[in-house]
């Protein structure tokens, strides 16, 4: 290690040192971490960090560590933008470092500390209690004051006030999970009410309105029984759906003439019939008419159980048949070897003989070709001690311009791969650029439903080639980046673009494009606006997603 070396290490040390065990409030609780030895692969290493944090809730378990780690990797890259000193983007790296790792080691803490906490914001989120703004994030304040005072030190505050943050997500989840479950059925009885349900279908309208209220107790009760609950919610939604549909339709025959009320129903019977290929039978009453519908029904219906039977017993015959299959192999198979183990016994019993023959007759030259072989060996050695230090300094020098020739075509590569994927797009789809050894694909031509992350069919020719974007670099690694503009709470914005980012890295996944290990996801809410969020096209700008390309293989910088 070289001169400068040894000196940018402790000063990046040095500075780290004093930034952060010299400051008020939490103290850091972890050994400063040294600068690698390139500062650029320091800065790509702590970014990496960060998303690899934001991914376990750090932000909010440690959010003031994680905030200065953040703070620190903006001023290595401002450093770097403006051609600044080395020393400084190196010490920015390496306090960037270790306030990441302080992160870590207080997320750990905090995940001992206060369990209930963590698992009940979990199980809020979870049942999408963010949609709910202000309210969600008064609460997410709460949680974040108890982590905080873990980062104060400060257990014993945290512990006392973990119960109220507890019932306070906890009844933000049964409001969500109320809203999920009956979300839908509450707005279809509006509609039914405001259209005359109460009058014109009264009966259907109370049980209706029962079936709401027994589903809406369940729930509160029982708020983890799913399925029961999901259950519930669907009988629930059927009646509330079947209530307004009757009342239209009663409002309906209530305009009409009787005539054309008969002429109506005649008119579904004749359909039905056709379908079913039955006689047409409107020249007889309406009860012979449905009668001639439910038995040609039941005539297909007990064809499909024939053929269903027969499919049964076609399979089990199959089956059997399979059965019998292995059985048969295995008895070929244990002849198969007893031939071969008698046939192994008499070959190795004929070559032991003929050993025995050989030894005999090398037995009297042992000697001599014995001093032979060493004289032979000796020369043969020094040769090859010769040869070898030819060979390793012709392979050092090759090594040394392989190597800058592998880095000119790796960048020569990149470019080309870069200008490949760049084609792919129109300007209206995606805008592509390179980051470094990076390159971003930002989708332009990527939306969401409001406040959802579902990707809609709309979306999946751009999607097709953002995967054969990926597929043009080799096993690379991809960081999908979720953004939103300002609007709504800070929590929301989060909670919503890491939900949108997963569901493309999702998407990725389903299509075999990537592996597990080889796609990330990160969302950053409206932290990193591309534009003002003071106009609509501000906002919309700042909508966006980010798919962040690291190739296997990249150019040094």
């Amino acid at each position: 290690m070289g001169k400068w070396r040894r000196h940018l290490i402790l000063t990046a040390v040095s500075v780290t040192i004093l930034a952060l065990g010299g400051c008020a409030g939490p103290k850091l609780m972890v050994e400063p971490v040294s600068v690698p030895q390139d500062p650029m692969v320091a800065m790509a290493q702590l970014e990496s960090k960060l998303v690899e944090a934001r991914q376990n809730q750090l932000n909010v378990l440690s959010p003031t560590w994680f905030a200065k780690a953040e703070g620190s990797l903006a001023e290595a890259k401002k450093t770097h933008e403006a051609k600044g000193e080395i020393s400084r983007i190196a010490e920015a790296a390496s306090r960037g470092l270790t306030e990441v790792s302080q992160a870590e080691e207080i997320g750990r803490l905090v995940r001992t500390a206060i369990p209930e906490a963590i698992e009940g914001r979990r199980l809020a989120r979870t049942a999408g209690a963010t949609s709910f703004g202000e309210e969600y994030a008064a609460v997410e304040r709460r949680f974040l004051g108890l982590t905080r005072d873990v980062e104060n030190n400060d257990l014993k505050g945290a512990k006392r006030d973990q119960q109220g943050v507890v019932e306070a997500f906890r009844a933000l989840e049964i409001r969500a999970i109320k809203e999920t479950i009956l979300g839908d059925t509450r707005k279809v009885l509006a509609q039914a009410e405001s259209e005359g349900a109460r009058k014109l279908a009264p009966d259907l309208y109370s049980e209706a309105q029962q079936e709401f209220t027994q589903v809406e107790e369940f729930i509160a009760s029982n708020p983890y029984a799913r399925e029961e609950m999901q259950q519930r919610g669907n009988v629930a939604l059927f009646k509330a759906n079947r209530l307004l549909e009757i009342t239209r339709q009663v409002a309906r025959l209530k305009e009409m003439e009787p005539l054309e009320t008969t002429l109506w129903v005649e008119g579904i019977l004749k359909e039905s019939s056709e379908a079913l290929r039955a006689p047409d039978m409107r020249d007889q009453s309406f009860d012979v008419q449905v009668n001639n519908i439910v038995g040609s029904i039941g005539a297909l219906v007990n064809d499909r159980d024939f053929l269903a039977d027969k499919a049964g017993a076609q399979q089990e015959a199959m089956d059997i048949m399979k059965s019998r299959h292995p059985q048969e192999i295995e008895a070929l198979k244990k002849t198969y070897a007893s031939d071969m183990e008698a046939m192994k016994q008499r070959y190795e019993t004929e070559i032991s003989s003929l050993m025995g023959q050989i030894a005999s007759l090398e037995g009297q030259s042992r000697e001599e070709a014995a001093r032979v072989a060493r004289m032979q060996a000796d020369e043969r050695a020094e040769r090859e001690r010769l040869e070898a230090e030819r060979i390793a300094e012709r392979e050092r020098i090759e090594a040394q311009k392989r190597a800058a020739e592998e880095r000119l075509a790796a960048e020569r590569r990149f470019n080309e791969l870069y200008d490949e994927v760049q084609a792919l797009f129109t300007k209206e789809e995606a805008e592509c650029y390179k980051q470094g050894n990076r390159m971003v694909i930002r989708l332009r031509g990527m939306s969401f439903p409001v406040g959802q992350a579902v990707i809609m069919p709309e979306n999946y020719p751009l999607l097709s080639k953002v995967q054969r974007a990926v597929r043009t670099f080799t096993e690379p690694h991809v960081t999908i980046e979720g953004h939103t503009d300002s609007t709504g709470t800070v929590e929301f914005n989060d909670h919503l673009s890491q939900q949108r980012a997963e569901s493309v890295q999702e998407y990725l996944l389903a299509n075999n494009v990537l592996k597990e290990n080889q796609v990330a996801a990160a969302g950053y809410g409206s932290s990193r606006p591309l534009a003002p969020n003071t106009t609509a096209e501000g906002r919309a700008a700042n909508r966006r997603i980010d798919v962040v390309i690291t190739p296997r293989e990249t150019p040094v910088q």
